[in-house]
């Protein structure tokens, strides 16, 4: 296998057998944003879009090595897991697969959606020329960092720590000496809900151990009375200090990012004047263009001594409604007065920000923007857009010069297993997604077709199935795990039943959706549904809309 895509054997006999063992067939793939915020004209050699990266690409961390970038973000229970991305310019990124590719480096059976692999962090060792990456799998409880001497090339076994809470982050100093900071619960235990500190270890990364005497650096700024989950640590050295910068009090509409600083590692810490250094939680809700949810940052210095800062940030298409998650976002640091400031007070985080000496992808890799996807499943390997919810059983899925094969199996998108269902983000809130399915339902417990999916409890179906023992098209949303068939229309009979297009088209927190049979004009088989089921505010947890491609033996309608 490849280890940086999924590699899909394409073995003729095993789709023949396949198909007779009840198997959708796709097509194709197509997917269209149409953001209005992505209308405008940019120079796109000097000025950019936020978000860099769009859809659900939390917890953003980035280094550099040479004059090449590389971005790695959260994945929780989809597999591959942690995407990395690699870029000359910090804003036009391209995707060179995951971090975690092989099963054996990942386990995520039985995993909540919003479990999984949590707040990764990527460094580079100069002393030893090694990249890391630290994590830490939240169903498992592990903490753990994988290493490799070239991030297109692969990733080590995971390394487990003895020590290191949540949001473990690596800094390897000027002298050699390496450190480990993390999220944890305070020396002497919680004064009140959610007070959290960050702690410190040294790190040997010659013999890949945690030292045991652990020190606390901070539980919290002077922000707020009482703040809250102070996470997401990462330490830098810039001339005489040390600085300390975390995210603070959750990551909904309060989230926030603050720094500190000291002389020594050891030393009192000293807190921004500015802090909180970034947040957009005081602004107006009605304000144009909003981005909220702001933090979880980490700085970055370019060969040219500017600094940079990535985060994570929501688009909400009304008050906190927003179906894409939480996405990566750019912009500048200023320092005043020996701090890092990322945005001033009162500031909003800008649509399009001026960088120069920007290199520009071509239209078909962008990765944000009115992004365009279309896939027709014709090369050996899949796309690294595509991924799978938990760890996939791989021969449930063949690629053939016809298209993609799923093979339908005794799964189905509300439990905590694997279904057979292959999944990419949602990356506008204005889409259009299209694709052509060929699929003989048995029973009406056998569907095949496109999902729109936030988590068990949230997510839309559309799919072909059995009506009254006829074939028909279905259209169920499922809200806090309550299901409801909202539309359906029957199908031609017979053993002949032609290709079934479907199309999705999302305008914000309303969705409609159309089919076609064969080369028939399209027919409207629901207008305007209500899509705020898949908004993180309605769903929680931590990830964005999924679409995906899903077949399956126990659907199950009531």
């Amino acid at each position: 296998m490849n280890r940086n895509k999924i590699v899909v054997f394409i073995i003729y006999l095993m789709v023949v057998g396949a198909v007779n063992a009840q198997t959708a067939h796709f097509r194709y793939f197509k997917y269209q944003g149409q953001d209005a915020r992505f209308e405008k004209y940019i120079a796109p050699s000097r000025q950019y879009f936020n978000p860099i990266i769009s859809g659900y690409y939390p917890d953003p961390s980035v280094c550099k090595v040479g004059d090449i970038y590389y971005l790695v973000n959260s994945s929780f229970a989809y597999f591959p897991g942690i995407p990395i991305f690699k870029s000359k310019d910090l804003v036009n990124w391209e995707q060179i697969g995951h971090v975690l590719d092989r099963q054996s480096q990942l386990k995520l059976d039985g995993q909540a959606v919003s479990d999984g692999i949590f707040a990764p962090q990527i460094s580079y060792n100069p002393s030893n020329q090694t990249f890391y990456v630290t994590t830490m799998n939240m169903g498992e409880r592990s903490v753990f960092y994988v290493k490799s001497k070239n991030p297109s090339k692969g990733w080590s076994d995971p390394v487990k720590m003895k020590h290191g809470g949540m949001d473990t982050s690596f800094f390897f100093d000027t002298d050699g000496k390496a450190y480990v900071v993390y999220n944890t619960r305070p020396f002497g235990g919680q004064k009140y809900e959610g007070q959290m500190a960050i702690h410190m270890n040294e790190f040997d990364w010659k013999g890949d151990s945690v030292k045991l005497a652990t020190f606390e650096l901070t539980t919290g700024s002077k922000c707020v009375d009482k703040p809250v989950w102070i996470e997401g640590p990462h330490l830098y050295k810039v001339g005489k200090y040390y600085y300390l910068m975390c995210a603070e009090n959750g990551t909904g509409y309060q989230h926030s990012e603050v720094i500190f600083r000291s002389k020594s590692l050891l030393g009192k810490w000293e807190e921004c004047p500015y802090n909180p250094i970034l947040t957009q939680r005081d602004l107006p809700q009605d304000r144009t263009e909003p981005v909220t949810s702001t933090g979880h940052a980490d700085l970055i210095q370019t060969s040219k001594n500017e600094w940079w800062a990535t985060f994570l940030g929501c688009r909400p298409y009304s008050q906190d409604y927003y179906n894409t998650g939480r996405e990566t976002f750019l912009m500048p640091v200023k320092w005043k007065k020996g701090w890092p400031v990322i945005l001033d007070k009162g500031k909003t985080v800008p649509t399009v920000v001026e960088k120069d000496n920007l290199m520009p992808l071509s239209s078909s890799r962008q990765v944000t923007g009115n992004v365009i996807f279309t896939d027709d499943f014709a090369s050996e390997t899949l796309d690294s857009r595509w991924v799978f919810l938990r760890n996939p059983q791989m021969d449930n899925y063949i690629l053939n010069k016809d298209g993609l094969h799923v093979k339908a199996t005794a799964t189905n998108l509300f439990g905590n297993q694997s279904p057979s269902v292959l999944f990419c983000r949602q990356k506008n809130a204005s889409f259009t997604v299209e694709t052509e399915c060929s699929f003989m339902a048995k029973s009406k417990s056998e569907l095949a077709g496109i999902t729109l999916f936030q988590n068990e409890k949230n997510n839309f179906v559309m799919g072909i199935t059995l009506l009254e023992d006829k074939p028909s098209i279905v259209l169920e949303r499922t809200e806090q795990g309550k299901r409801i068939l909202v539309a359906s229309a029957f199908l031609s009979v017979g053993d002949n039943l032609a290709p079934i297009k479907m199309r999705v088209v999302g305008d914000g927190g309303y969705y409609s959706f159309a089919y076609a049979v064969g080369k028939e004009a399209w027919q409207n088989l629901a207008k305007g549904c209500d899509a705020k089921n898949l908004s993180t505010h309605t769903a929680g947890g931590f990830v964005g809309t999924m679409i995906g491609l899903y077949a399956t033996t126990c659907h199950g309608f009531q």
